[in-house]
């Protein structure tokens, strides 16, 4: 079953203090144009039944990633220990990014899923990016104890905006999208991924 969580009322009183980090990307967000950040709501106010399931964008040009964010390319993240991760080093390449947290209970029940979707596919080119809107400290402890194969950013709590810029209408936890090897944004899923989801996935590079 879909699930995905509602984070209004955990925005409200989030679990401990956002990273330092997202007042940085709130602020690259604030520099888009106001139609950029609402590229994704459009496209996910189709149906309220549609944002549980893939919203597939399947034309002959897929639209690129920097028409909903237009420095998406130039954007760089702490990862949890504290080094630095930069979107062009991820460039060239089909990429899963999946926006999740520690406290949100189907984006942990997903992650060894995603997981093992990289493991199983990284040789034919896949890459995972997993953005987390939480707290540092969280997701250092968390990965100590459920260690991933694929690389962790701190998104923080402006992650959110981000989201909503990539598609996201709710803001809600888990949120998964998708690019071809262009930069094309081929998927979104608003919820919890499943096995289904990540098998489709293995054919849209």
């Amino acid at each position: 079953m879909n699930q995905h969580f509602d984070p209004e009322s955990a925005f409200k009183h989030p679990p401990g203090e956002p990273s330092a980090h997202t007042s940085e990307v709130q602020a690259a967000l604030a520099r888009l144009p106001r139609r950029a950040i609402l590229v994704g709501a459009a496209i996910t106010a189709v149906g309220a039944g549609m944002t549980a399931s893939w919203m597939r964008n399947m034309p002959p040009e897929a639209p690129a990633v920097t028409a909903a964010v237009p420095d998406f390319w130039d954007l760089k993240w702490r990862t949890p220990s504290g080094g630095a991760l930069s979107m062009q080093s991820l460039q060239g390449r089909p990429l899963l990014i999946n926006f999740w947290a520690t406290w949100c209970p189907p984006c942990v029940e997903e992650l060894p899923l995603i997981n093992a979707f990289f493991q199983q596919n990284q040789a034919n080119g896949w890459q995972v990016l997993g953005l987390a809107v939480d707290k540092p400290a969280l997701v250092l402890s968390f990965l100590a104890r459920n260690p991933l194969a694929f690389p962790v950013a701190m998104a923080g709590f402006g992650g959110t905006e981000l989201s909503k810029a990539l598609g996201n209408l709710s803001g809600g936890l888990p949120f998964s999208v998708t690019l071809n090897a262009k930069g094309g944004i081929i998927q979104r899923k608003m919820g919890q991924l499943d096995a289904n989801d990540l098998a489709l996935l293995r054919g849209l590079k």
